[in-house]
């Protein structure tokens, strides 16, 4: 398969997950499935970051120094993305539709171009690595997904309303997809950016915003089934080293 049609499947099935909100039209209450997709997402991401990436920009020569600098890099930068633009909190309780949802969705989209830039990365890299690259960033997407969906329907947004517009916000990965594909002919260093730019992101990610949800639980039982999923996640990552 041509590496830009793999690119743009991959980039448009995790767009895709936008629309995972339906699962609200058939059961209020996402409690137990997100507790587990969320220790099996912090599990993926650190694995995909350290099993994957940061070996892979190994691999394609470029020096501890880069690599620890372009990390660095991916990890401030998602911390100012969602600083700035990824506004999930109402405040003081109370939450303004025309300026609390289409933050939200504004800060999504950027997130979401992001992550289309990071697969197309990772498939100009190996196969393998577009591979486990995309798994990572879905299982991330999911929870996510789920609460933009819940952001926009108590910013007041209809049940059609808020799947369409959360469907446009993660349309936008294809064309950070695109754009990766169409200028890695002409900066070749790009892609050598990205691989440590992603690790980054997704060191941020599951150590910023997903450990500190896994926190919040303190029963022993509920804490152990957290700690098996999570250990899943590394798994998982590692066993795709073998594809």
């Amino acid at each position: 398969m041509h590496v830009l049609t793999s690119i743009l499947i991959a980039a448009f099935l995790v767009s895709l997950l936008s629309f995972i909100g339906v699962i609200f039209l058939f059961k209020k209450k996402m409690d137990n499935l997100l507790f587990v997709l969320v220790s099996f997402a912090v599990g993926a991401l650190l694995g995909g970051a350290f099993l994957h990436l940061l070996p892979e920009a190994l691999e394609i020569g470029l020096n501890f120094e880069n690599i620890f600098l372009y990390t660095l890099a991916g990890i401030v930068i998602f911390f100012v993305l969602e600083k700035f633009l990824y506004w999930r909190h109402c405040h003081n309780g109370k939450c303004h539709t025309h300026t609390f949802t289409y933050m939200s969705l504004l800060g999504d989209g950027v997130h979401n171009f992001i992550d289309g830039m990071i697969i197309a990365a990772g498939f100009l890299a190996n196969n393998a690595l577009g591979i486990t690259t995309t798994v990572a960033i879905a299982l991330h997407e999911i929870p996510q997904e789920i609460g933009d969906f819940s952001i926009l329907l108590y910013g007041g947004f209809s049940r059609k309303k808020a799947l369409l517009f959360n469907f446009l916000s993660a349309i936008t990965a294809v064309f950070g997809a695109l754009l990766v594909y169409s200028f890695s002919f002409l900066f070749e260093g790009l892609t050598n950016f990205l691989l440590p730019f992603a690790a980054g992101g997704f060191i941020y990610i599951a150590a910023s915003d997903l450990i500190p949800e896994l926190h919040k639980e303190r029963r022993a039982n509920r804490s152990l089934i957290q700690l098996i999923f999570f250990l899943f996640g590394i798994v998982l990552m590692y066993l795709f080293k073998f594809i």
